[in-house]
């Protein structure tokens, strides 16, 4: 017979699903990142969460789906409100996550300006995924 829930925290021994929301204007992302992560995926160590813009990715933190998140990876060149913009208001509305930009572009002005708002850190594509998992690995062994 199953046991009954528990409104107990999970033990440090299970292992607990952290949701990252990537905003990428480019859908293509959703696939390189679900093949990259595709272990800690199939483990349950991680969930991801896509927004195709930065309007989007606001409506989700806003959102009850939002709950669980614990990294933000945004591009910087996006349509409509760019990745720094998106940045701004992550910091002003929820200043406990971490947000780590991603452009294509190595424009030290840009990433000077993300530091400034707030970023945790700096990519440029192509993504380094193995630098990328050493970074959310941390946020994966949280109890």
């Amino acid at each position: 017979m199953p046991t009954p829930p528990t409104n107990e925290p999970p033990r440090r021994d299970e292992p607990t699903t952290e949701k990252i929301l990537i905003v990428d204007d480019e859908r293509d992302v959703e696939w390189l990142f679900r093949q990259r992560f595709r272990r800690e995926l199939r483990r349950g160590e991680l969930d991801f969460a896509f927004a195709f813009s930065g309007a989007e990715a606001l409506r989700y933190l806003r959102s009850g789906s939002a709950a669980g998140v614990v990294l933000v990876l945004s591009d910087i060149n996006m349509p409509g409100m760019t990745g720094l913009e998106l940045l701004k208001h992550i910091k002003a509305e929820h200043p406990e996550l971490k947000v780590v930009m991603i452009t294509a572009y190595g424009d030290e002005r840009n990433h000077q300006r993300a530091l400034s708002y707030g970023a945790d850190d700096y990519f440029t594509k192509p993504i380094d995924f193995e630098s990328l998992k050493q970074q959310v690995a941390p946020l994966r062994s949280k109890p």
